[in-house]
């Protein structure tokens, strides 16, 4: 199947505002594009590109005072299928894991491993080991928090959502993973495209958090706030918590005057499309 995805976002800045945007697809999805990513940026501005730490596309550039609209647009082709499902995957011993997944274990700036670890192990301690005992963590999350887009806080951590139990795909995410990290099982944060595609359509369309979890030598995908599995997932960003990630690193004020996301299924992919 195919998929087009994008987003149109419009900034106000009051003075020149340098910005970091991670707004593009993940590189082992690069091979899939089948229509390239079309980025417009008004007024235009020049950019620069790098990759951060944890491997994801970032671009720099300055805005100048006033308004600034960023959007991208582009099509990548997708195997159709549900999320992977392995009820045997184990945990893997941390002597054993591999160097690069001991960061997901550790505490983080949403995440607070200290404050959660005595109540993780009370909950999930007596688990079965494996791919249930994360089940049971999104299970625990998805039925705890009350999901509300007007109770959204960009500050909220997984310690204050767990007191709270009320917010939105990225505070879902931040509690399941910090679940997971206090029983030793690497979890790291998802950022990105999850369109309406097999369920029923929810509007407005947004960036969705997931996360990703490292079990038997993989990392499979968990969604607590759907908690199912879903099709079409597309990867903008992997980070430790959503401060690693945000979608635009703004490095002085600014405010948002319009966002908009599309993410859904199209019969042919064309360049130029509309």
């Amino acid at each position: 199947m195919f998929i087009r995805y994008g987003y149109e976002i419009t900034l106000t800045c009051p003075q020149p505002t340098a910005l970091v945007c991670l707004l593009s697809v993940t590189s082992d999805r690069i091979a899939d594009i089948r229509v390239a990513e079309t980025i417009v940026i008004t007024p235009p501005v020049p950019t620069q590109e790098y990759y951060d730490l944890f491997g994801n596309l970032c671009r720099r550039l300055l805005a100048p005072s006033g308004d600034i609209t960023i959007s991208g647009d582009a099509t990548l082709e997708d195997s159709g299928q549900l999320d992977r499902v392995n009820p045997l995957a184990r945990e893997v011993a941390v002597t054993d894991l591999p160097h690069e997944c001991l960061v997901y274990l550790m505490g983080s700036r949403y995440c607070e491993t200290d404050k959660l670890s005595q109540i993780a192990w009370d909950l999930f301690g007596s688990q079965p080991p494996g791919w249930g005992r994360v089940q049971a963590i999104c299970d625990f999350v998805h039925k705890h928090i009350r999901f509300d887009y007007m109770q959204a806080r960009s500050t909220r951590s997984a310690f204050e959502v767990y007191h709270e139990r009320v917010g939105v795909c990225r505070d879902y995410a931040h509690l399941a993973l910090t679940f997971c990290r206090c029983l030793n099982i690497p979890a790291r944060y998802i950022n990105g495209h999850l369109g309406d595609i097999g369920v029923p359509v929810v509007d407005p369309m947004d960036f969705s958090a997931w996360i990703e979890v490292f079990l038997d030598g993989a990392w499979y995908p968990f969604d607590p706030r759907n908690n199912k599995p879903r099709i079409g997932r597309i990867i903008v960003a992997r980070g430790r918590d959503a401060a690693d990630i945000p979608l635009i690193n703004s490095f002085g004020p600014h405010v948002l005057k319009s966002f908009r996301v599309w993410t859904y299924e199209v019969p042919i992919p064309h360049q130029g499309q509309t």
